[in-house]
């Protein structure tokens, strides 16, 4: 079990859970962990998206890590995919991101990176968790060989040069208009002028973030704003970035939406004709509808299935040897390029294969019908619903109904007390049956407990 550490990263109301002190010693803990690795100077960058909480944080965790002895390197504003490719490029021993994703402002998280860019195995998080934990007083080094600070201001521009060699250098975005939501987050800056500078017509939305408007009616999880600007200015595509900049949404030039499934299936598609596929498949999560795996058997692909967080999609990658993977939230990892998800690297790949086509993004982009897919969340305030016998009776019987020809998927959320509910199938009425009656359980599972 573990106490501080969710699916991706430390999360929760800044200030209530994420407070000054946690964050102290979080930077302290994780310093002292790997400052074991050598007797040189160590150093840590800090990247953080635009929550007001983001000054605090920061402050704290630059506090813990020199009070260890380690040099920090301030990033600001920065999209997480940025953090892990500075983390590498500037040599630095960890890599932070400040950031609760696509959370609204009042959250907050710590997000670690390890020296190779990815992210921190269950086993070292445990590590730093026990350290959290202890005497940290005695750890603290001497007045002589404390750590400095220093912010740094180039990380823009090289993320930005970073993302464009992603492409191909004969491909350019010439002609297209396109739409970009930035969700008010640390993508705000980079993502626009990235598309400019390969030649695209940009316009911009959620790019004035005020430490409160972050993910607010914008971004990957509010598609709406992008919608209704990709039809009023008729452009050919709408990219929207979540908080982080992670994770993306496309919407097409009719102003419907991509999500990461269909995004997967292009690029696998695309991949595996160019030859670039290092596996006959691709990675996703048992969240992933079942109509793209369908989609990739009739390509001769396989799909794996792993828990969800892309965490774990990328483990099973960097493990089994492929380079294309993700979630259908968004959280596209493509190995050649990046090591975590990177939503303005993902949409780059996906526009080179509409321009490479001379096709709108309509017809490119929507390769397979999904299948009928439920999702509804059952919030809960104590106590282990998913152990009650109702509850598992209750989805014993729901998977029974939907039979080989559907799936039926429960599990508690990583980063809340929230329980989703998921079921997809190729009759839409049987799985809102299926769905409403595990939810029904579930939710009287929680009222008792709760009673």
């Amino acid at each position: 079990m573990r106490k501080y550490f969710g699916t991706d990263g430390i999360r929760g109301r800044a200030n209530g859970i994420i407070t000054p002190d946690l964050a102290l010693r979080v930077g302290q803990a994780a310093g002292i962990m790997f400052q074991q690795r050598g007797e040189y100077r160590h150093r840590v960058v800090i990247g953080k998206d635009t929550r007001l909480s983001g000054y605090m944080i920061e402050s704290a965790l630059q506090a813990g890590f020199t009070s260890v002895g380690m040099d920090v390197l301030l990033l600001g504003p920065i999209p997480t995919p940025a953090v892990a490719m500075l983390t590498r490029s500037m040599r630095c021993d960890l890599g932070v991101m400040i950031s609760a994703s696509h959370n609204p402002y009042e959250d907050n998280g710590i997000k670690l990176f390890g020296p190779d860019g990815f992210k921190l195995s269950d086993e070292m998080e445990l590590q730093i968790e026990a350290l959290i934990d202890s005497d940290l007083t005695r750890r603290l080094a001497d007045s002589a060989t404390l750590g400095r600070a220093k912010r740094i201001e180039s990380v823009q521009a090289r993320y930005i040069e970073f993302a464009k060699r992603t492409l191909p250098r004969q491909i350019d975005l010439e002609g297209m208009r396109v739409v970009i939501d930035c969700a008010n987050g640390a993508g705000y800056k980079v993502a626009p002028e990235a598309l400019w500078e390969l030649g695209a017509e940009v316009m911009s939305i959620g790019v004035e973030p005020n430490g409160f408007n972050i993910n607010h009616d914008v971004g990957s999880t509010a598609p709406d704003a992008l919608i209704h600007k990709v039809r009023e200015l008729r452009a050919d595509v709408g990219i929207a970035l979540d908080g982080d900049a992670d994770r993306v949404l496309i919407v097409d030039e009719k102003g419907h939406k991509v999500d990461g499934d269909q995004l997967m299936g292009v690029v696998a598609r695309s991949w595996k004709e160019d030859g670039r596929l290092s596996q006959a498949g691709i990675v996703a999560t048992i969240m992933s509808n079942l109509g793209l795996e369908r989609y990739l058997n009739g390509l001769g692909l396989g799909l794996v299935r792993t828990a969800v967080g892309d965490r774990y999609v990328l483990e099973h990658m960097r493990a089994n040897g492929y380079n294309l993977g993700g979630e259908q939230s968004g959280h596209i990892i493509m190995s050649d390029y990046t090591t975590t998800g990177d939503g303005l690297v993902a949409a780059l790949q996906l526009l080179a294969v509409v321009k490479s086509l001379g096709k709108p993004v309509s017809e490119v982009c929507h390769c397979f019908e999904p299948l009928p897919q439920v999702l509804k969340n059952v919030r809960y305030k104590s106590g282990k619903p998913l152990q009650e016998a109702s509850v598992i009776k209750a989805i014993e019987s729901g998977r029974e109904t939907l039979g080989n020809g559907g799936r039926l998927v429960i599990r508690p959320s990583g980063t809340e007390p929230v329980i989703r509910v998921m079921g997809e199938g190729d009759n839409a009425d049987l799985v809102n049956r299926v769905v409403d009656d595990v939810v029904e359980a579930v939710t009287q599972a929680a009222s008792k407990a709760a009673a």
